[in-house]
């Protein structure tokens, strides 16, 4: 019996929840292997890749280095950073109120009483005054004081612990939603960095066809002075030659502006901060392939979503628990004396203890109120969890399918492009021979043109659909875990 009784104490200090049994909801069917690469299986991407750098894998390493800031200066991920580190200090808040509160205080007064002409000291001596009726100061007395008391409130019905719990699920979404900054901000620096490349390209193609250009007018001038054609064929030559200027003096601008874009994420100040030219790397990289399987574990934001459900079932355990009454033990113990050599003889010192109880008998349905709100949020949750898997999954099939797409596309405009340059090389040669007039010159010029820039758009555009797929998988080839959400 003696030892029952110790058992049964322990247990009842110890508490119950009354949060329902968590389990992670389930979503939809995961199909064995994607829709739109059903060949796409897992790979083993090299060391750089799998250590999370995914944007190695384009061998960039001007691309590299701005990456690397991401982490460290963008404001987004600063951010996100805090907010994680926040939500870790809350945990270690509500995790102490588990444990007694201990609190101790200690006083010392100094006291004395006025007579009128005599002074008489708090102990009964009497002192000499300055003169009669004159009031004086008596030899004042000493008292000192210091007690420690302490409270605790055992969580017998689990609301502590559930807020514990509670906690702990907020911070680890919150380490997901820094994971998905991080990623979405470095996606986005990537994107940029490969259209500011594009860009590149392009003016190196408009510089070469402008140069073309003003070869073309210079040829339809003299052949006007020869009087071999009219004005108008000059004035095509011309219109040509202004277009395709304009169209290079606007790629300036785009590309100023992918620049600032590119500073802002990297944390620079756009007014200081430049990105030298450098030779277009027209090089498409293979996203080595994951499980449909794996998917959900490897996305940051669905992890996060996880753990806002794995929240909101410890909310319902808390608000269940103020059905319930709470329970505070309190003691006290001090002591006093007018000499500190004093203060700890048994006859000036005082000790209670004491147990209170606190329950609310009657509010109209506010608690079952709160219950039901705190379902009905864990509800909302739990959507919102199963959303966030859906379009997980549709992100992939979308980049897959343009990956698939696109790769098709860019070996149509390659032989469109290479087409259009043979036409216009036979067009040019055929007007210097006087076989066709400057019209079919312009057409076939401009349809060149038109090709080889779709052809480097094209290119671009799977470039960018590589790193959207990289983004929908999770990002990089890191190991991953799943159940608490920590380790995505």
């Amino acid at each position: 019996m003696k030892r029952v009784l110790p058992a049964a104490a322990a247990l009842l200090l110890a508490g119950c929840s009354m949060a329902p049994a968590y389990r992670v909801p389930t979503t939809v069917a995961i199909p064995a292997s994607f829709k739109e690469a059903p060949g796409w299986g897992v790979a083993k991407p090299d060391d750089a890749a799998a250590r999370g750098e995914w944007w190695r894998l384009f061998n960039d390493p001007a691309l590299d280095a701005l990456e690397r800031k991401v982490v460290v200066t963008n404001q987004n991920v600063a951010a996100a950073r805090a907010a994680y580190q926040a939500a870790r200090a809350l945990v270690m808040v509500q995790r102490s109120a588990l444990f007694p509160t201990i609190t101790g205080s200690t006083s010392a007064q100094h006291s004395g009483a006025f007579t009128g002409g005599t002074a008489t000291s708090v102990g009964g001596g009497t002192g000499t005054g300055t003169g009669a009726g004159t009031p004086t100061v008596t030899t004042s007395g000493s008292r000192f004081a210091l007690s420690i008391g302490g409270s605790w409130e055992p969580d017998l019905w689990g609301k502590l612990g559930n807020a514990v719990s509670q906690a702990k699920a907020n911070a680890q979404a919150s380490a997901g939603d820094l994971a998905n900054a991080t990623l979405s901000a470095q996606g986005e620096l990537a994107t940029n960095y490969i259209q500011l490349r594009g860009i590149e390209a392009q003016r190196v193609l408009l510089d070469r066809s402008i140069a073309d250009y003003q070869r073309s007018l210079t040829i339809a001038n003299n052949k006007y002075k020869a009087g071999t054609v009219a004005r108008s064929d000059v004035y095509q030559a011309q219109t040509t030659l202004s277009n395709a200027t304009a169209t290079r003096q606007d790629l300036d601008r785009q590309r100023a502006l992918l620049e600032h874009a590119i500073a802002v994420l990297a944390g620079e100040n756009p007014s200081t901060f430049s990105i030298g030219t450098a030779a277009w790397k027209p090089v498409v990289p293979v996203v080595p392939g994951v499980l449909p399987s794996t998917l959900l574990e490897r996305r940051p934001d669905v992890a996060a979503a996880e753990r806002r459900v794995a929240a909101a079932n410890a909310s319902i355990g808390i608000q269940r628990a103020a059905y319930f009454p709470a329970v505070t033990l309190s003691g006290s113990a001090g002591t006093s004396g007018s000499a500190v050599s004093q203060l700890f003889s048994a006859a000036t010192s005082l000790w209670s203890f004491g147990l209170s109880g606190l329950m609310t008998l009657l509010d109209f349905g506010a608690r079952h109120g709160q219950v039901l709100q705190a379902r009905a949020q864990y509800e909302q949750a739990v959507a919102s969890y199963r959303q966030t898997a859906l379009a997980a999954f549709q992100q992939v099939e979308d980049n897959l399918a343009a990956t698939r797409v696109l790769a098709d596309v860019t070996g149509s405009r390659i032989a469109a492009s290479e087409a259009a340059s043979r036409a216009a090389t036979i067009a040019d040669n055929q007007y210097r021979a006087g076989t066709v007039d400057f019209t079919s010159v312009v057409v076939a010029q401009t349809a060149a043109l038109s090709a080889q820039q779709a052809q480097i758009q094209a290119v671009v555009d799977q470039q960018i659909a590589s790193i959207a797929l990289v983004q929908a998988i999770g990002g990089g080839w890191h190991e991953c875990t799943r159940g608490d959400g920590s380790g995505c």
